[in-house]
Parts: C-alpha cells; structure tokens; sequence
C-alpha cells in the first residue's frame, strides 16, 4: 500500500497541535495593514481552531501530522 501524499499547501496554511486540533490564521491579516488600528492587528497575531465542518476535510489532507 503506497504512502498518503501530504497537501502542501494545507501544510504550509494548518498548524496541528500535540492533542491534535488544528489551528489556522486569521484572514484579512496581512493586505492594507497600515490602514487598520493597532487593537485589530494585535488580535491577527493569534490562531484561530479549524471550524469543525473542515476538521475531517483537513485531517485527510495532512494524514502524517
């Protein structure tokens, strides 16, 4: 049985915690910053957990995580 090939691009975007959640940034968080008070760009620096309708989606693009 061949290896499951890992999304690279969903590797690059989805961080997996030990217990096994999976974080994401938050949008809008890098175009037009300077335009936007510091209050919102403080709070772009944090992740986000994956909403649960994605979980499985995203758990079968990164099999080895």
């Amino acid at each position: 049985m061949p290896k499951i090939k890992t999304h690279k691009g969903a590797k690059a975007r989805i961080h997996i915690t030990a217990t096994g959640k999976l974080l994401r940034r938050k949008r809008m968080s890098s175009h037009l910053r300077r335009k936007k008070p510091t209050k919102v760009t403080r709070k772009f620096s944090d992740k986000m957990a994956v909403d649960s309708s994605d979980y499985k989606r995203l758990h079968r693009m990164l099999p080895y995580g």
